[in-house]
């Protein structure tokens, strides 16, 4: 499937994810009130990147479902009602972002396309540990500012953070790897 050709854009798997991020705005605003608007406003956004950089369609289909997921799994309290589960969206979302994040650095131009898969790699270990912490950030200033429903605290914490270094040594392995 081509993504884009003359003035009008084809269809792409991934276009589907983006239309139930777009839903999700409106549902989520309407059961859950603003937190729920911004958060779902942010996976919409974080859903375009793909498309954007015309990444491959089984990456942006991943990206997106794994961001959308998190984001519906946080407001139907999924992580409270199965403990395990924020650690492993943890570990999937952070490699999936620290690829993508890698993927649109090269198609912007701020990364050489012609880097060898072990540079590559070795971005995707460091974007993802430094989007781990980044995301714990965001989850403490998420509980002090606005939602104290958000679970922080020290476990909590240092098993993201765990949960999303192993997440992108993963994806740094597969990308070290890639033919």
């Amino acid at each position: 499937m081509s993504e884009m050709t003359g003035p009008v854009a084809r269809l792409v798997p991934g276009d589907v994810v983006r239309a139930l991020a777009l839903v999700s705005v409106a549902v989520g605003t309407w059961r859950s009130g603003l937190v729920a608007t911004a958060l779902f406003l942010l996976v919409l956004g974080g859903t375009m990147a793909p498309r954007a950089i015309r990444a491959p369609a089984v990456l942006d289909v991943a990206y997106c479902s794994t961001i959308l997921f998190a984001a519906w799994a946080a407001q139907l309290d999924w992580y409270v009602a199965v403990s395990w589960l924020d650690v492993v969206v943890h570990a999937v979302t952070t490699g999936l972002v620290a690829v993508m994040s890698v993927r649109a650095l090269q198609a912007w131009g701020v990364i050489d396309a012609g880097r060898s898969h072990g540079e590559l790699a070795l971005l995707v270990l460091g974007l993802g540990a430094v989007l781990a912490v980044l995301w714990e950030v965001g989850e403490w200033a998420g509980n002090a500012w606005f939602d104290r429903r958000i679970q922080v605290g020290y476990a909590d914490t240092m098993g993201d953070l765990a949960a999303g270094l192993t997440g992108s040594a993963v994806a740094a392995v597969v990308v070290g790897r890639r033919p």
